[in-house]
């Protein structure tokens, strides 16, 4: 199991915005080049997501679905990536003073990644998470401030 950390400089509300926007996530997420909703209800319990991996040469599809979505403090996902296996991937929103602590909980599911799960793994993992999180405070530190996003 692969569990990061980052302290995002907005608010919980900005950091949902962002996840709350499937078209986005190539945006953010490592190794997908491509993201595309299926339908228009992300990110509603049952949405999926699908997009492109690239590795080098190689790409394959896959998609992502909401198992469970609690505005704006928990997004849990299932990714599936073919023949790479599935992954459940907890994303958790915290208020931290004015800002907000995302926490990313990732661990294979099925398939390869899976059954070869190990230390070695979640190290791969956590590299990651390191890049993908610095990626998602990135969006969510840059995009424009709504209203109720300023403070006093």
């Amino acid at each position: 199991m692969a569990v990061r950390h980052q302290l995002i400089r907005r608010t919980p509300e900005a950091v949902w915005e962002v996840l709350a926007d499937g078209s986005r996530y190539a945006d953010w997420v490592v190794g997908t080049s491509r993201t595309r909703p299926r339908g228009s209800d992300w990110p509603k319990v049952g949405a999926s997501i699908e997009y492109m991996v690239r590795f080098g040469p190689w790409k394959a599809k896959g998609e992502t679905t909401v198992r469970l979505s609690e505005w704006p403090r928990v997004l849990e996902l299932e990714a599936d990536s073919g023949p790479l296996g599935t992954a459940r991937i907890a994303i958790e929103i915290r208020p931290w003073g004015e800002h907000a602590l995302v926490i990313v909980d990732e661990h294979p599911l099925g398939g390869p990644g899976g059954a070869l799960h190990n230390s070695a793994v979640d190290a791969v993992l956590q590299l990651r998470h390191r890049s993908m999180l610095a990626r998602l405070a990135k969006v969510v530190e840059n995009a424009p401030r709504r209203q109720a996003d300023l403070r006093s």
